[in-house]
């Protein structure tokens, strides 16, 4: 029977789920999943995870606050003053506390995301830590098949 190793390519459906239980992703409803173990696919905690495991395994593991996303970094709450997000977003766009806002990398050719935390009188503050930064979480999988 096959096992995952690094590298191996996997076939599987899979769950993660935050602290409070809530699906964040799931595939056991639909197709499953295909990837590339070590291709950045998933976070590096939740691919050790994986390392061993065994073809036709069903299993759920948590992971500690912070381990599969890291830790919350106060540095990376910003302020920023609504003139500089007009110039990079449709000035006449209306917020609200909780939105998720894209922005452009400084090169111009992606895309990255934080959500609205607060805002007043000409300006916006922005989370851009991953939203489960510093949470326990809660990964389910099944491995259809290893190569």
């Amino acid at each position: 029977m096959n096992t995952i190793q690094p590298g191996s390519f996997l076939t599987l459906h899979y769950r993660l789920a935050g602290p409070d239980g809530a699906d964040v992703v799931t595939t056991f409803q639909d197709k499953p999943a295909t990837l590339s173990l070590g291709a950045g696919q998933l976070a590096p905690a939740i691919e050790a995870k994986l390392l061993g495991l065994a073809e036709g395994v069903r299993t759920t593991f948590t992971l500690a606050p912070g381990e599969a996303f890291g830790e919350r970094n106060p540095d990376m709450v910003q302020r920023m003053k609504r003139s500089a997000l007009d110039g990079m977003a449709d000035p006449d766009a209306e917020y609200s506390v909780g939105d998720v806002v894209e922005f452009p990398t400084p090169d111009g050719r992606g895309r990255f995301a934080g959500v609205l935390q607060a805002l007043g009188e000409g300006w916006l503050e922005f989370d851009f830590n991953h939203p489960l930064a510093g949470k326990a979480v809660t990964f389910e999988v099944q491995i259809i098949g290893v190569m």
